[in-house]
């Protein structure tokens, strides 16, 4: 049977029904009418082709089909009252739902460790999803409620989309401790271009920051290796003479050389993205002003 030919208003009848075995309590107990709850049995009987109740001594005596179900139909009753409840009142302790993040290697990395400590705290039914988003996906994602969050740059987005600035980020060149260039008190624009770069992108190809902030000194510099994420990077570089242009918050975490850039290039800005939808609802309000304390520590 196709559920969408059922009316789900029935079903609280049903539940009321099989609770007090009485059609008069029933409808004191959803406060209408017992005429209405009789006609809401009748409706149901017609749709699921079963009596569902009969008459006994004691009472409204359940078929065997309505045993059947109830335990299913009671269990989603409970959880659609627990969702609206969770909706009007969020307690975090109570909580069960699946947290949804759009985030690279890197934000993960600083991100997640941190949250989860939070969540097992004083959240601990929640569970969390972390994948990447491609840009061009993020507000359909965000506006079909399959995606909670995004952690990005500043990317355009539609009216519905809502965003906070969270931290920002400068770009260092990164070479290892022993490479020829190390002992060099800064680095020259000549110096830069002459090394071997990685790239680091989730896309197949394309320019980075740096990269177009070269193109308009009309420079280039030579990509050796373009890889999808930036915790791999910086392992190649130790191991290499290779250079890495990377966030400074990363670079730092590593024994290595590190240079300020010999040119100009614009700061790298998180940000958090959320829908307009949910910017109400207790629950996302909770999570984003965790996840915003979180970056901001």
């Amino acid at each position: 049977m196709q559920l969408q030919r059922i009316d789900m208003n029935l079903f609280p009848v049903l539940e009321a029904i099989y609770t007090t075995r009485n059609l008069t309590r029933a409808a004191e107990q959803l406060h209408i009418t017992q005429p209405a709850v009789s006609n809401a049995l009748a409706r149901l009987r017609r749709t699921l082709g079963d009596p569902l109740f009969t008459r006994s001594p004691t009472g409204m005596a359940p078929t065997p089909l309505t045993e059947s179900i109830m335990p299913r139909v009671q269990e989603a009753l409970s959880l659609l009252g627990a969702s609206l409840s969770e909706h009007r009142h969020f307690v975090p302790q109570e909580a069960r739902k699946t947290l949804r993040l759009s985030m690279n290697d890197m934000a993960e990395t600083f991100l997640l460790p941190r949250l989860l400590e939070v969540l097992e705290q004083e959240a601990p039914g929640i569970a969390v999803e972390s994948f990447q988003v491609p840009r061009e996906q993020l507000v359909k994602e965000l506006a079909a409620n399959t995606l909670d969050f995004a952690l990005d740059i500043p990317v355009p987005t539609s009216p519905h989309i809502k965003q906070q600035r969270l931290m920002s980020d400068r770009y260092l060149c990164m070479l290892r401790q022993d490479h020829p260039l190390a002992d060099s008190a800064s680095l020259t624009l000549e110096q830069y271009l002459k090394l071997e770069h990685i790239h680091v992108s989730s896309r197949r190809s394309g320019p980075g920051l740096e990269d177009i902030a070269l193109n308009k000194l009309g420079r280039r510099r030579n990509v050796k290796l373009r890889v999808q994420h930036y915790r791999v990077a910086p392992l190649v570089v130790l191991r290499t003479d290779l250079a890495l242009t990377v966030p400074a918050s990363l670079a730092q975490q590593y024994s290595a050389r590190l240079f300020e850039l010999p040119f100009q290039v614009p700061q790298m800005d998180w940000h958090l993205l959320w829908h307009k939808n949910q910017h109400d609802d207790p629950a996302n309000q909770w999570l984003r002003n965790k996840l915003v304390s979180l970056i901001e520590e």
